[in-house]
């Protein structure tokens, strides 16, 4: 893969299913404050990326954010890692399908709605098409990775031609100024403060900028890490955080009146056919050429980032097995490097996924609060590194310290508190389960196990889940007990991160463990690289 490759493969999973509901989501969280949603959301995962882009530079091995725990902190560290990273991926294939289906449901009856829940769950039909579309993803991906770029590039400029074509005609047809600022609608913030951070987790705001994860997770499948890996990481967020906030701007602006007023303002904002609201939106309008497009683009946007999310969640189980963290048949591949046996377990899971899942709405903010929560350990390990291997080659480095991986801790503990409790509930019940996988692997593991470094690991990821599941629990976020008002949880999320960032430093593994990680990874990157040689 190439720079513009791997910069689309970032640009093509973040412009997925998110930009289609997110606008109107926002809009029903935090109103025409929803914008400061989108920019503040961009800020903060940017600051993780930076982080991802100086250890992806250090070390360009495919399944970067599994991979990157066990250099600084071992076995333990790692597997929990890759074990949230790998169920989060592994459900964004499953959702990005169900988010097609739902705006095809124009077409057939793919899905219906739940008045309960106002969720749009699938039909019969939809899961036999749901089955069909991750069957598709599998098969294009075992023809390898050449292939995929080859077709992930296509789609990605079709995506920026829709959404900027979009972007355009919704202001040059009808801006309605005084949408964003008019009492009768609420004003410009009628969810307060609250809600635009609410936004932020809970309205697909950050799941549409996770994407930017392409670059590091396919970091040993390109033909320059140095000069490609950053410019695909710092690229793909800002390009897409721009594009996000002028598609809030030109939304909010395009509403029409009567459907403001008859919903009683942007808090509990509704219309005919909001099951794909930029479309109806459209048709509202009058660009019915236009809410066409979007029909056919949410199959396209959804589809393209499924495929993208196969291809890495495949290799985060690859990463998984060439750490000794899971079974030894996840890390063989084809003659043409696709790792099979993954792609097959991942095709699985995604037909599992939808049977308590069923709809997009539902599964958006497990994915969110997952996925943040495995990057969470990338600013760890740059600290970490930064003491341990201080001489290491950095082709990219993150300037100022420690400021910017302390500050994309923090971004993420927020981005999961901010989620609820009714979210994040099921995510650390989730990694429960994967600690009984894990005792029940390394009881069964016929082979010598690796040393699973139980203090490097556990003395501040504990802490750290703990402390984040009494957080939710005790806040005011979604199903929480309310203990804890809007200051406060940044104050104790603020606190939190620093104990767990000083625990994270002192618990790293010695500098000789490390040398040694790294040796390994290293040949593991010149197998990968030969092995992609001849794949070619």
């Amino acid at each position: 893969m190439g720079r513009v490759s791997l910069l689309f493969a970032g640009v093509g999973s973040i412009i997925g299913s998110g930009w289609l509901f997110g606008a109107l989501n926002a809009a029903k969280e935090a109103g025409p404050a929803s914008i400061f949603s989108w920019a503040i959301a961009s800020v903060m995962i940017l600051l993780i990326g930076l982080c991802f882009a100086e250890l992806s530079t250090m070390f360009p091995v495919s399944g970067g954010v599994v991979r990157f725990p066990h250099l600084s902190y071992g076995s333990f560290a790692s597997y929990t890692m890759g074990w949230i990273t790998w169920v989060a991926a592994a459900t964004v294939a499953p959702i990005e399908v169900e988010g097609a289906l739902q705006y095809a449901t124009r077409w057939a009856n793919f899905t219906q709605l739940h008045k309960s829940s106002g969720a749009y769950t699938l039909t019969g039909l939809g899961y036999v098409v749901a089955v069909v579309a991750m069957a598709f993803f599998v098969l294009l991906n075992y023809f390898g990775i050449r292939w995929f770029a080859r077709v992930n590039n296509v789609l990605v400029w079709w995506k920026l031609g829709i959404i900027l074509t979009v972007i355009i005609a919704f202001a040059v047809t009808a801006f309605h100024g005084h949408n964003l600022t008019a009492h009768e609608y609420g004003g410009f913030a009628p969810g307060g403060a609250k809600g635009v951070f609410t936004a932020i987790s809970t309205a697909g705001i950050t799941f549409s900028f996770l994407g930017f994860r392409q670059a590091v997770e396919l970091a040993g499948e390109t033909d320059d890490p140095k000069r490609n890996v950053p410019f695909a990481i710092i690229g793909s967020v800002l390009l897409t955080g721009v594009i996000y906030v002028a598609l809030e701007i030109a939304f909010l602006a395009a509403v029409p009146a009567h459907d403001l007023k008859s919903s009683g303002g942007w808090l509990s904002l509704s219309f005919t056919n909001d099951f794909g609201p930029l479309a109806a939106i459209a048709s509202a309008i009058g660009l019915g050429w236009l809410a066409y497009l979007l029909y056919v683009d949410a199959v396209v946007s959804p589809a393209d980032t499924g495929l993208i999310y196969t291809t890495v969640t495949a290799r985060i189980s690859y990463a998984m097995a060439r750490n000794g963290n899971a079974p030894e048949p996840l890390s063989r591949t084809t003659s043409r490097g696709a790792p099979l046996i993954s792609l097959i377990v991942t095709f699985v899971l995604g037909l599992i996924v939808f049977l308590p899942f069923p709809s997009w709405q539902q599964l958006v903010g497990f994915i969110t609060s997952a996925t943040v929560l495995s990057f969470g350990s990338g600013p760890l390990v740059l600290a970490a590194m930064r003491r341990q291997v201080p001489e290491h080659e950095r082709p990219f480095r993150v300037p100022g310290g420690d400021v910017i991986p302390f500050l994309g801790l923090y971004s993420a503990n927020l981005i999961v508190y901010w989620a609820g409790w009714n979210t994040n509930w099921k995510l650390f019940a989730t990694i429960g389960i994967g600690f009984v996988l894990l005792v029940i692997f390394e009881a069964t593991n016929r082979s010598m196990p690796p040393d699973l470094d139980w203090k490097s690991g556990a003395t501040w990821l504990m802490p750290w889940l703990v402390g984040l599941t009494v957080l939710s629990w005790a806040g005011d976020y979604d199903g929480g007990r309310g203990w804890i008002g809007l200051g406060w949880g940044f104050a104790l999320n603020l606190v939190l991160a620093a104990i767990v960032y000083f625990l994270a430093l002192r618990s790293r593994l010695p500098r000789d463990r490390v040398l040694t990680h790294i040796e390994e990874a290293r040949t593991e990157a010149a197998v990968e690289q030969e092995a992609l040689a001849d794949a070619a």
